[in-house]
């Protein structure tokens, strides 16, 4: 079975890899040789490849920055997914995207499902629904996974590895706490889209997170609880909650966007674990790895 994994320098990428690579050929490629910005790269890449599955774990992700450059996320997010869409639908393969629960406002008080309306707020959320759109409108055996606040040991800077520095380095910092989602681990997001891709019957949207809520402050509180009981971190930094308000950016974020699992716990057969204790999980491994933190 040969496998086209897409991404493979992100935190999820490097989770997908360690899966993937014991069910089939598996072919992995970053931005330096498949660039989806690069409408002709991709072509030629899908067409040289020949894959029976696309994974794509690659996207714009810097939120803020996509806020000055619009085009780029857009080329990348949208244009180039709808390319990969089309690549992918004409050899007959099986596609598995990752999305977003930033396609959503963040104005509801109760977890979004997959058919809830979408309206992001933000150039990074509407870049990611393009994609999404695009990828409906291709049609054929796709996957599409929206998911929230991932963070993982591999790939590039989190939300986890820079509370952990700042915490190292500060007495004292300030986070948002009215902004409200799931953090998911990137190795537990990895198996939902290995199940689903081999799930004959799964087909269309699913979301998946970690179970449970939080705030961007509980969740760091949570860094800091267990950074010290791992040793990760040598003192405790005072953690101080303040509104969004407080800490203006050039993107908007939505204030509520926690997930609704329950179709995809259905179709997998299981729950998944709470964000806590992946959190611990995740923490135990970089404790192993501590030279990925920086």
């Amino acid at each position: 079975m040969k496998i086209l994994l897409v991404g493979i320098t992100g935190q999820l990428g490097h989770e997908l890899q360690s899966i993937l690579s014991s069910l089939g050929d598996v072919t992995g490629v970053d931005r330096d040789t498949f660039d989806l910005s690069q409408p002709d790269m991709i072509r030629s890449c899908i067409a040289d490849i020949k894959p029976e599955i696309v994974v794509n774990a690659s996207a714009y992700t810097a939120v803020d920055k996509s806020e000055s450059e619009p085009e780029i996320a857009m080329a990348v997010n949208g244009t180039g997914v709808g390319v990969l869409a089309e690549e992918t639908h004409k050899l007959g393969a099986r596609l598995i995207h990752v999305s977003t629960d930033y396609v959503f406002d963040g104005c509801q008080s109760h977890p979004y499902q997959e058919t809830d309306p979408t309206n992001p707020i933000g150039v990074y959320g509407q870049t990611k629904l393009a994609g999404e759109k695009a990828i409906q409108q291709v049609g054929g055996d796709y996957i599409m996974i929206r998911t929230a606040w991932v963070y993982g040991v591999g790939g590039f800077g989190n939300f986890v590895k820079t509370m952990l520095r700042l915490m190292a380095d500060r007495d004292r910092l300030t986070v948002v706490e009215d902004q409200v989602g799931t953090p998911t681990w990137a190795r537990g997001l990895a198996q939902s889209c290995w199940s689903l891709l081999f799930n004959p019957s799964a087909l269309g949207i699913y979301h998946w997170s970690d179970a449970g809520a939080c705030s961007w402050y509980d969740f760091a509180v949570e860094i800091r609880t267990l950074g010290l009981e791992l040793g990760l971190l040598s003192r405790a930094a005072e953690v101080v909650p303040i509104p969004a308000s407080d800490y203006p950016t050039p993107a908007a974020r939505p204030a509520y966007s926690v997930l609704d699992k329950q179709s995809t716990r259905a179709m997998l057969g299981y729950s998944g674990h709470h964000w806590r204790e992946q959190l611990f999980a995740m923490l135990e491994d970089l404790k192993i790895h501590q030279g990925d933190l920086a």
